[in-house]
């Protein structure tokens, strides 16, 4: 089958997360990047496509998505890497002309740009995806098999972190800049920075959602406008508790997003530094550690796990696994079919509920940590 026609908009030369989508949408050779507005300075927009050797490239992203939309070969996907103010006006252009969306995260940066483009994509034909890539690991997938088998019984208890250490002072370079700048990375930092993707984890994996939380956050650094520290207790619907630690201020912390599930008859845990390994607890009996593609490993990990176990696979395969989901939901939708049911990625819903919890997060710890309802 052709590779899906895919255009991107943010993700110049100096942008981290650009590269990685590009890189992302290449490794299982389902997509094919052909058109671009890369910058918001139109000068370093033609300078990064010229570098990428792009068929066409914009000047904005409004031009992209009304010139894409009319050419019988225009781009099928884009996919948005801006920062999280922007994501909102892009995704709406290309959602109104049909054209299908590959979202970083968090999905906006309002709840009130959230919700609007909820109902955007609800309107649109197109699909929306949104990349939170730790939900494409193998062993995640597993986890999530096995709690809905009820393996581990009940879910009772979810301890859920992510801490770094690259903000542990004041930086200026322009990935720090922007996601400490509340008008551009929105009312959360480390909240809407990895705290989402905390949140998300232990949505996708338990498939709980949070009910309320009491959150107490923190900007350590001093003059920085957003947190850089947050720990947060969270009840569930169902009755499961849990508690949340994102921090971007903790020395010795590169990329440590951990998870550890507690249910009746056992406990699973997981750490992305870690990837290919999860370990599950019966209760009263010794740990069992299940590896990637290894003996014990189910349908679900088997099924984005591209390499024999012992060979490590990780961050890259993790967002190249969402990106494939994708091309399967865009291939079906071409035959106007829905996909298999076995294929899962995160929606514009999922990113909704991430702006919710940021939301929630920082309406608590204005109130002294109170108690909030998402």
């Amino acid at each position: 089958m052709a590779r899906i026609r895919l255009g991107m908009v943010g993700g110049g030369n100096d942008a981290f997360i650009g590269g990685v989508h590009r890189i992302a949408s290449r490794i299982d050779d389902r997509f094919e990047l052909v058109a671009g507005a890369l910058s918001s300075t139109p000068k370093k927009a033609r300078a990064s496509g010229e570098a990428l050797g792009l068929p066409r490239i914009y000047d904005d992203f409004r031009q992209m998505a009304i010139r894409e939309a009319r050419l019988k070969s225009g781009i099928e996907a884009v996919a948005i890497v801006t920062p999280n103010h922007m994501h909102y006006p892009a995704a709406r252009e290309f959602l109104k002309r049909g054209i299908h969306v590959i979202c970083d995260k968090p999905l906006t940066s309002t709840l009130a740009d959230a919700k609007k483009l909820v109902k955007a994509a609800e309107k649109s034909e197109a699909l929306f995806v949104l990349t939170h890539n730790y939900t494409g690991y193998p062993m995640v997938r597993q986890a999530r098999e096995m709690v809905a088998d009820g393996i581990i019984g009940k879910v009772r208890v979810v301890q859920v972190e992510y801490p770094q250490d690259w903000l542990t002072k004041e930086e200026t370079f322009k990935q720090a800049e922007w996601r400490t700048d509340p008008a551009r990375s929105g009312a959360g930092g480390s909240t809407g920075d990895i705290g989402t993707h905390a949140h998300n984890l232990a949505r996708f994996i338990t498939g709980l959602e949070v009910e309320s939380l009491a959150a107490d956050l923190d900007a350590f650094v001093p003059g920085r406008q957003v947190d850089d520290n947050a720990h947060v207790m969270l009840r569930f619907h169902g009755g499961a508790k849990g508690m949340l630690w994102c921090s971007q201020v903790a020395p010795g912390n590169e990329n440590a997003l951990r998870i550890r599930i507690f249910g009746e008859s056992g406990g699973l845990e997981w750490a992305q530094e870690d990837p290919n390994y999860l370990w599950h607890t019966p209760f009263g009996e010794a740990k069992h550690l299940l590896t990637r593609n290894g003996a014990g490993a189910g349908d679900a990990a088997g099924r984005v796990s591209r390499i024999p176990p012992g060979h490590p696979e990780g961050y890259l395969e993790g967002f190249a696994t969402i990106y494939s989901e994708a091309a399967n939901a865009i291939e079906a939708h071409r035959d106007g079919k829905a996909p298999d049911r076995d294929v899962i990625y995160p929606t514009v819903l999922d990113g909704l509920r991430g702006v919710e919890f940021i939301d929630a997060c920082v309406r608590s710890s204005q109130r002294n940590s109170a108690w909030v309802t998402l």
